[in-house]
């Protein structure tokens, strides 16, 4: 039952308000940090996803949690509230706060609904990994990037780079170019 490893993050619970604000917060800050942070690098995006997916999996096999899907919602939350903490939240009208508190603020509140916070817990603690790993450690003195890309996930997820020597054929040619043009590039090459 090999499946049980990605199907694990997918379940949110019955249907109930608690699954729909999940899901609402996953697509949402799922899609701000595609957008933002992550713009042009897919393959580094869809990397957090597989390295937040193993910590929190085999933190979850230690811990006893068997549903993942809350966790890595509250790992993005927190990944793109570490990213932008100048902007400036507010939850339901009754909190205003800066972004770095919200994956506490959820964590709060899903107290209220009478949800466990162990797995909120591990999706911060997964996220400040991932966070710390990634943009934190890397600038300090003597720090290095520790969380390397693997290349196979580059050459699949990322368009290649335009090579700056490229000359195509005459005929694979943008058509907005002069004919004398093409024959002046012809007659000299370099």
């Amino acid at each position: 039952q090999i499946w049980r490893l990605i199907t694990n993050f997918l379940f949110f619970g019955p249907l109930g308000f608690s699954f729909f604000f999940n899901m609402i917060f996953l697509y949402r800050y799922c899609r701000m940090l595609e957008e933002g942070s992550f713009r042009g690098r897919t393959a580094d995006f869809v990397f957090m996803f597989l390295f937040g997916g193993f910590l929190m999996t085999l933190f979850g096999l230690f811990a006893s949690l068997f549903f993942l899907g809350q966790a890595f919602t509250i790992m993005l939350v927190y990944v793109w509230s570490r990213r932008n903490p100048y902007i400036r939240m507010n939850f339901f009208g009754l909190l205003n706060f800066q972004a770095p508190f919200l994956p506490w603020v959820l964590m709060g509140f899903s107290l209220l609904l009478g949800n466990s916070i162990i797995i909120d817990l591990l999706g911060i603690a997964v996220g400040h990994i991932y966070y710390f790993l990634e943009d934190v450690f890397p600038n300090q003195p003597g720090g290095k990037k520790l969380l390397l890309t693997p290349s196979f996930l580059k050459m699949v997820f990322d368009t290649p780079e335009e090579d700056p020597n490229y000359n195509p054929l005459p005929e694979d040619r943008p058509e907005h170019l002069p004919r004398d043009q093409d024959q002046n590039e012809q007659q000299d090459p370099q």
